[in-house]
């Protein structure tokens, strides 16, 4: 008879560090380091939102596809989470994925409860710039001119905006599903504001998807978004729409997230 002897599962190249940004808010980063040695340039980085929940399947979508002889080169996938290790942290999430937003203009929660403290996008985009990056650098060669963002519905809307409020930040910006709608369809009016003062001096490429099942109002901000963006084609901003069939607000999410490692070498 044999007797199973149970032991977590873990990666020898996935990592986890606590840090405390200036604001004095806790994140939990995982990382997927490469075990290739980086190219002459750095590694591709991908920082993804909602760590926990969305960045064991990047990680292992990027471990698939990075293979050799054919695979892409190497890519270290950072994943941005939080301590409670909730899949979605609607608290963390809302207070460091919004735009600000007046009471008055936020809708009902779907549960009745108030919305937690809201609106903190640019703090949270400061944290990445001046806090995170910035000590992953220290730990690996990384490519400047190739880095990408992740994001999916409030991360979503996060992608999104920090591409407008940051386009020299990220060279790749994937947008799942945002949450267009909140404040009123404002990040609309980020994408207008930015396409007035674009002047084309970097070139970025947008993945932006959502699951052909998704709730209406979703499917409608999402086409509003890909239509505003895709009349920056001749500036230096090359934006993928993709509507993955039959896939609902949560089931898209693998599609997704297989996607991006093809989405950043072409």
């Amino acid at each position: 008879m044999t007797i199973m002897t149970k032991k977590p599962y873990t990666s020898e190249n996935y990592f986890e560090f606590a840090m405390s940004s200036h604001q004095q808010l806790a994140y939990r980063i995982l990382i997927a380091a490469p075990t290739d040695a980086p190219p002459a340039d750095g590694y591709t980085v991908i920082y993804v939102l909602d760590g926990d929940a969305l960045f064991p399947t990047l990680a292992e979508a990027v471990k698939l596809q990075t293979r050799k002889p054919k695979g892409y080169d190497p890519i270290l996938v950072i994943g941005i989470g939080y301590p409670s290790k909730e899949p979605f942290d609607m608290e963390r999430r809302c207070h460091d994925f919004t735009l600000p937003v007046s009471e008055e203009h936020l809708p009902p929660r779907p549960d009745g409860t108030p919305w937690p403290p809201n609106g903190k996008a640019n703090e949270f985009l400061d944290f990445i710039e001046y806090e995170l990056m910035p000590t992953v650098e220290k730990e690996w060669p990384i490519n400047k001119k190739k880095q990408a963002i992740v994001g999916h519905s409030l991360g979503g809307l996060f992608t999104l905006y920090a591409l407008c409020a940051s386009p020299h930040l990220f060279s790749h910006v994937v947008v799942g599903s945002p949450s267009v709608w909140w404040a009123n369809n404002a990040v609309l009016k980020e994408i207008d504001r930015f396409a007035e003062a674009w002047n084309s001096q970097y070139t970025i490429h947008l993945l932006l998807t959502i699951g052909a099942n998704e709730l209406s109002d979703m499917l409608e901000g999402a086409d509003q978004a890909a239509e505003q963006m895709k009349r920056l084609s001749g500036k230096n901003i090359h934006t993928t729409y993709v509507k993955f069939d039959e896939e609902d607000h949560v089931s898209v999410l693998p599609s997704m997230l297989g996607r991006i490692p093809r989405f950043l070498y072409f």
